[in-house]
């Protein structure tokens, strides 16, 4: 067994506080399908697991097992999931890691639970992520991931990302000033250089969008310097290499 504290301080590729790619990543939604009416050529194929790491042993949620990292695979459309890469199956390592680490935290405050309608709502979000619902279907069952499954996985998400909304949007302010030195400094400059011959809109036309992308910035920002400091508290310890 290996400690490595010193690996999760990767660069910020790996964090979940991109929440753009994480949530969404991470803000993924799955639903509970009933699974009997699958083709018998999308019969779920037998996933050999094995326990990969510990994080914060004790501590619940702290086991991942490849299937864990499988079914993160399995909820991103396009990752191709027969013979994954060592390269995907490390980022998913990353991504599980971080999602635990946060859960530990967000299961200090039950009352951040989501309901079952706010996971009704984002199962139906999340379905027109994929193609279709028969080629989801396919790719859950394919890794042996079953309906209950799912309801758990995006359960524990929305839990993440009602977690970092309760901790960070709730106190993230932007002021006018950082809203005009944004549209003077880097608003105008950017759209000069990238739409030549656009006329510029004035500050009050684009005020709300700028508030909105500064906000939604100093969130990501805020959020990687947290999980910075959780991961040096971290005992994450690799069990398996994948």
């Amino acid at each position: 067994m290996k400690n490595v504290k010193s690996m999760m301080n990767e660069k910020k590729a790996a964090n979940i506080s991109q929440r753009q790619r994480f949530f969404l990543v991470a803000s993924f939604c799955i639903f509970n399908f009933a699974f009997c009416i699958l083709a018998p050529s999308a019969q779920a194929q037998v996933v050999v697991d094995k326990m990969v790491a510990t994080v914060n042993s004790g501590v619940r949620p702290s086991l991942i097992t490849y299937s864990d990292l499988v079914w993160q695979l399995a909820l991103q459309p396009d990752v191709p999931l027969e013979n994954p890469s060592s390269e995907n199956l490390n980022r998913a390592l990353r991504v599980v890691i971080s999602q635990r680490l946060i859960l530990q935290e967000a299961e200090k405050l039950p009352s951040i639970a989501p309901t079952d309608e706010e996971v009704k709502i984002r199962r139906d979000e999340f379905i027109k992520l994929f193609p279709s619902q028969a080629e989801f279907l396919q790719r859950a069952a394919s890794v042996g991931l079953s309906g209950d499954q799912l309801t758990e996985i995006i359960r524990l998400r929305l839990t993440i990302e009602k977690y970092l909304d309760f901790r960070f949007r709730s106190f993230t302010v932007v002021t006018q000033k950082e809203v005009e030195d944004y549209y003077r400094d880097v608003y105008v400059p950017r759209l000069r250089r990238q739409q030549p011959g656009r006329l510029v809109p004035e500050l009050k036309e684009v005020s709300k969008e700028i508030e909105t992308e500064l906000t939604e910035s100093k969130i990501e920002s805020e959020t990687d310097e947290f999980l910075d400091s959780i991961r040096e508290r971290a005992e994450v310890i690799i069990l398996s290499s994948v």
